[in-house]
């Protein structure tokens, strides 16, 4: 049987061996072994440290056919970061093995490691929008307020052996003195002020993995994304209201705003921290988050003819 002949495509392989309790170790070789059999040169890099994944892809992936990454929502954020950086347009392959993957949810991708290989490597390119805030890029979620520091101050070790239940916990911690923002906000010739416990922007049906967080459809390649802003409850009754809706039991509340937009401002007198897909993105007193229409390329399954 003849092998499929080398030196035509490349593909760079990226993954984060310690993500999702070394979920990577396991299946490796399979991996590989797919990539290979699709006719590609295979260039492999295990990340060595934080905004490793970055810097890798922003250095290589201008002469890839196709860029592979495996490893939480954190390690996409940076492939295609270095990527939007370097100006790169290679199509991007995702095999997440993260604790909560939420962009993989709205993907429909496999929880099967080696089948998510193989649609990296035979599926179809899916043009997606991403998210730039202020200097810097996102997959799929810009946030900040309660719990997003729960996502980058949780240890990589207590995600592997807690896994979703380490956000939890390291959340209810902030419990105890919830803080609060005076910010002001303004999109599409709209101006909102008032203060916050938490805000959202977001490219995503799954967010901390939890779903329904957003009512109604979200597109991938609509040109906005969904906001929703939550206000600081002065009494239990008001906590019970925004509980009820992030849970999905109300469709609206006035403690929450909720609407879409391409291009929003937040402006507050201290600065604030956010987070950009689960990892940490700055504090600023002034932010500009924008909508880059379809500008990834990423693989989903092909359509089925039925």
């Amino acid at each position: 049987m003849k092998g499929p002949e080398l030196g035509g495509k490349k593909l760079l392989f990226i993954f984060n061996p310690h993500s999702g309790r070394e979920r990577i170790r396991g299946n490796l070789t399979d991996i590989v072994d797919v990539m290979c059999k699709g006719g590609y040169e295979v260039s492999i890099y295990a990340t060595q440290c934080q905004g490793d994944a970055e810097v890798k892809a922003l250095a290589e992936g201008g002469d890839k056919d196709l860029l592979v990454c495996s490893g939480g929502d954190g390690t996409l954020d940076e492939v295609v970061s270095g990527l939007m950086r370097g100006g790169h347009q290679v199509p991007v392959g995702y095999i997440p093995a993260g604790t909560s993957n939420d962009f993989a949810a709205s993907l429909q991708l496999s929880q099967d490691m080696v089948e998510n290989a193989r649609i990296a490597v035979t599926g179809r390119p899916f043009a997606c929008d991403i998210g730039k805030f202020n200097d810097g890029y996102f997959v799929y979620v810009a946030a900040f307020g309660l719990f997003t520091e729960a996502s980058y101050q949780t240890s990589q070790e207590m995600k592997n052996i807690f896994g979703h239940a380490a956000y939890v916990l390291e959340g209810m911690r902030q419990m105890v003195d919830v803080p609060s923002y005076f910010v002001q906000v303004e999109y599409d010739g709209n101006r909102i002020f008032d203060e916050f416990i938490y805000g959202m922007v977001t490219n995503s049906i799954s967010i901390g993995g939890f779903r329904g967080l957003i009512n109604g459809p979200v597109d991938l390649d609509d040109g906005e994304f969904e906001v929703v802003l939550v206000r600081r409850p002065r009494h239990p009754r008001e906590l019970n209201e925004i509980i009820s809706y992030l849970t999905g039991r109300v469709k609206q509340s006035h403690m929450i705003y909720a609407f879409k937009s391409s291009r929003i401002r937040f402006s507050c007198g201290q600065p604030i921290s956010w987070t950009l897909d689960g990892e940490f993105g700055g504090q600023f007193k002034e932010s500009v988050v924008e909508n880059l229409p379809r500008s990834l390329q990423i693989m989903l399954r092909e359509k089925s003819s039925g």
